[in-house]
Order: C-alpha cells, then structure tokens, then sequence
C-alpha cells in the first residue's frame, strides 16, 4: 500500500474522522504515515485548530501551526461551500493539474500517504474538474480508495451512485466504511445489511459513532 484515497458521498459524513482513525492506527502498528487534506472549505484561519487539518495533525502528533497546515491542507477556503463556489467567493479557482501534481509529489515522497478529499465524489472542484476526477488522475501511483457515507435516511441510493461512479474508473473501492449518523431514524445494522446486498464483494463495515474500528486492517 502506498497511497489511499478517502472519499465519500456527501460531506459532514465522517470522513476526517475515518482518516485520522486510520492513520493513529497505522501509526500504532509501525508505519510511517502522512496524511493530506489538500483542498478544505469552511476554513476560519483566526481558529485553525478546530479545523479537519488540525484533526488530522492530531492524528500525526503534530502541532497546527501555520507551516503544518499549509503542508496538509495547501488549498484552503473561508466559505463552507462546494470548492468551486468557495473559490470563486475569493477571486480564485484551484488548478487541477496543480493538485493532481501535488498528490504525485507526495506520493513519491511518502511510503504510506492518506489522502481526505473534500465533499462526495461528485463535487467540483472548478469549473471542469470533480473529485472523481482527481482520484482519476491519480491512479498512475499505486492508489486504493475508501467510501465513507453516513447511515441517514437516504444513504443507501447515495452510497450505490459513488460507488457505480468509483467502480466506472476502476476505483474500487477498498471498503465502504458506514459512519453511524447523529438522529439517524434508520438502524445502522439494517443499512449495512441492505448496502452489502448490493455492495458485491466490497466490504462493508460498520462505524457507531465513537467507535473505533480496526480500520486499518484492511491494509494488513
């Protein structure tokens, strides 16, 4: 394993949860690992350290000071909007090819790197680009996804259309891994059993809310 991209169908799902979890957990059991969130939206910087960069500094024991979190996060955005329009709101727009590149370079510098991207699979990223676009151009390294999606009610038509999508470029992924959502009228168990009816033979696995899953026994 070299690179692994954690995605999702929505946002405010779990993700940075997922991936500062698997990177404590890979840490734990010896490997040296960098964690990215290169494109972040709904970025205060007058109180960084409750930021999704600082949670997964965190989970690297670094602190979030200034230079750690433009390593982690190089792309970062005051509106908690899709990263096109939150771009836009500052006169700028991410160049894609800049952050394909970014990720390359990281990779080759990285033997074990995590990438958290930003939204669902779908979301844009400029005016051309979505994310599934970026894992795309992505997938001349050594690249393994992950879905993460919530347990709302909903989820199940969300989390088969990223998964068609992810499958489409042949982007696995690796697991779905179903964050237990807060107020959710849906029993977790009966969304993962109804998920791994469709899911094939992608794992599916369960996250109630401040669990702590071997996540990273999927990379073993």
């Amino acid at each position: 394993m070299s690179t692994v991209f954690i995605t999702s169908s929505g946002t405010g799902i779990g993700k940075t949860y997922v991936t500062a979890l698997l990177a404590r957990q890979l840490r734990a059991k010896g490997h040296a690992v960098q964690a990215l969130k290169p494109v972040v939206s709904g970025f205060d910087e007058a109180n960084p350290g409750e930021s999704d960069t600082a949670a997964l500094l965190a989970a690297l024991e670094m602190p979030p000071s200034a230079e750690n979190i433009a390593s982690v996060s190089p792309w970062r955005f005051r509106a908690a909007l899709s990263p096109d329009m939150a771009a836009r709101r500052e006169n700028r727009e991410i160049d894609f090819a800049a952050l394909v590149q970014h990720g390359l370079d990281m990779a080759a510098r990285h033997d074990l790197l995590l990438i958290e991207g930003v939204g669902g699979v779908m979301v844009p990223l400029n005016g051309q680009h979505t994310v599934l676009d970026w894992m795309a151009a992505l997938k001349r390294i050594e690249l393994q996804t992950l879905l993460v999606v919530g347990s709302y009610l909903g989820t199940i038509s969300h989390t088969l259309t990223a998964l068609a999508q992810l499958r489409a470029q042949t982007l696995g992924p690796r697991a779905i891994i179903v964050s237990e959502s807060e107020g959710s009228s849906v029993p977790l168990d009966e969304t993962l059993a109804t998920i791994r009816r469709f899911a094939g033979e992608t794992p599916v696995i369960g996250l109630p809310r401040h669990a702590e899953p071997d996540v990273a026994a999927l990379f073993d």
